[in-house]
């Protein structure tokens, strides 16, 4: 997009010297002078006496000082003199948030606060304040520029506004480049598996199970996925798909556990026009619109044993037949089931039909819980956290030592769900370029072993620990609390409520 030099005096000039101020600094080696640079070239560029860069912190909270030129010099290490919280400084938080250009010429009548611009030996008349955006759009810092004299500053808004994206996306390249990647050691017999079908981890369980992905990847066989909650069965069936013959085709995920009977039957078989009340037209179901495909159902335990018989059907002849009509048709669908439950323990209790569970276990494979992939869970760690960090838009961000040290000691009974939750919690709160133990610190209370709880009891009594347990860190500040736990406040107030917490047990 171009530049405006709309009332720019001596605008061929003034475009010699901007074109200039791109090729400057392009040239600098690192992100200080990059930044110096800058305030340095807006303040010539402008002919303004002062000329501030302000950034945003990586959890866009804080506004710092990053660099000052005033009367001719850049000042030295002027971020110690500001607060760090902007949401005092009314004209600066105006255009952060509007992502609004700010010209103001009546700074002298006392009417704006203007407490960040330094002390220069006379009154600040004009003042020009321009938002820097990177290459998405986003906000992430400001352009502060201020004249002792009256004058008129918008004209130099729009090349101000171009010149700070550019420097935006150098600073991003400086850091990049700055970063050291390790490559990653692998093993004759782990090569293959590093890459295992998109999934990750080179464990010995993981090994494991890659080869048995890839002894029925191609086969028709339907497969049994079982493990315990949060060992990314949906992620092994999608990998499943993906990576066989049926990749061009529709890969469906259908919870069992989310309709009820009656309901899950359409969902599933599809209907036709007048087959019961409110049926005003055909609607296909998911097995047909999987045709060619793969259908996940997930949490086949909880089918209701008439629809099990019927499902049975499915797999034995590869025919459906919608619900209110008289003929079948024909089906090409592979199915593939998942479970955390024990079902050769439902099918002993009469929970589930023995025929319909041989006929799903035809080809089973057990996911193993994190616990038994020690060596996976830095591997894991470090892949969600690049993963929360490109999709917020911040650069990756280093590890500690005491951090990865403090998931290598965690059960994780939520496995590799509560390992990604943990992850991305500590992104948001890591306002640094580090991730240290503090951002992983749970302290949860302490509770009595109660090995007849179920994994979602213990995780729900585990939440409830947690939130408490940060509310009282914050004396009972519920937006503090929920900036800490990287949720907004709604979000907060609502896991209180479902959780049944009375506000009152962290309050003297």
């Amino acid at each position: 997009m171009g530049i405006t030099f709309n009332q720019v005096p001596q605008p061929l000039a003034y475009a010699e010297r901007l074109l200039g101020a791109f090729a400057s600094l392009a040239q600098a080696p690192e992100q200080a002078r990059l930044l110096g640079g800058f305030a340095c070239l807006a303040s010539q560029l402008t002919g303004c006496e002062l000329a501030q860069v302000y950034l945003l912190d990586a959890g866009h909270s804080n506004l710092g000082l990053s660099a000052e030129y005033l009367h001719g010099a850049l000042q030295a290490d002027e971020s110690a003199r500001l607060p760090a919280d902007y949401h005092g400084d009314e004209l600066l938080q105006f255009s952060l948030c509007q992502n609004r250009v700010l010209c103001l010429d009546s700074l002298g009548d006392g009417v704006y606060q203007t407490a960040f611009l330094p002390a220069a030996g006379g009154q600040w008349r004009a003042l020009l304040c321009v938002p820097l955006c990177n290459e998405q759009g986003v906000v992430e810092g400001l352009l502060i520029c201020a004249s002792l004299k009256h004058g008129e500053l918008r004209a130099f808004a729009d090349s101000m506004g171009k010149l700070g994206s550019f420097v935006l996306a150098q600073m991003s390249l400086l850091q990049r480049l700055k970063r050291v990647t390790q490559p990653v050691a692998l093993t004759p017999d782990s090569a293959a598996c590093a890459s295992g079908y998109g999934l990750i981890g080179t464990s010995v369980a993981m090994r494991k199970t890659y080869q048995l992905i890839g002894k029925v990847l191609h086969s028709p066989y339907t497969i049994l996925l079982t493990g315990e909650t949060g060992t990314g069965k949906e992620v092994v069936a999608r990998a499943l798909h993906e990576c066989g013959p049926r990749r061009s085709k529709k890969f469906i995920v259908q919870n069992c556990a989310a309709f009820p009977e009656d309901l899950l039957e359409s969902e599933l078989f599809g209907f036709r026009k007048g087959a019961f009340t409110g049926a005003d037209r055909d609607r296909q179901g998911l097995f047909d619109a999987a045709d060619g495909g793969t259908l996940l159902l997930d949490e086949i335990g909880d089918m209701p044993l008439s629809l099990q018989a019927k499902l049975l059907r499915v797999l034995q002849e590869g025919e459906i037949r919608p619900l209110g009509a008289n003929d079948t048709h024909k089906i090409d669908v592979r199915i593939i089931a998942a479970t955390h439950r024990d079902l050769a323990s439902m099918v002993v209790q009469g929970k589930f039909r023995e025929d319909l569970y041989y006929r799903l276990a035809q080809f089973p494979i057990e996911l193993p819980a994190l616990r038994q992939r020690e060596d996976d869970v830095v591997v894991l760690a470090r892949h969600f956290a690049a993963s929360a960090c490109a999709f917020i838009g911040r650069e990756p961000l280093e590890w500690s030592e005491a951090a990865l040290a403090q998931l290598a000691v965690h059960t994780f009974p939520g496995n590799v769900r509560e390992l990604k939750g943990m992850v991305e919690r500590a992104v948001l709160l890591c306002e640094g370029s580090e991730l240290l133990a503090e951002h992983f610190d749970v302290n949860l209370e302490a509770h009595p072993e109660d090995s007849t709880l179920y994994l979602r009891d213990y995780l729900e009594r585990v939440e409830r620990a947690y939130l408490l347990s940060c509310l009282r860190r914050n004396e009972g500040n519920q937006t503090l609390a929920a900036r800490q736990l990287g949720l907004p406040r709604r979000t907060l107030l609502y896991r209180l409520g479902r959780l049944n917490v009375d506000l009152s047990e962290f309050q003297e």
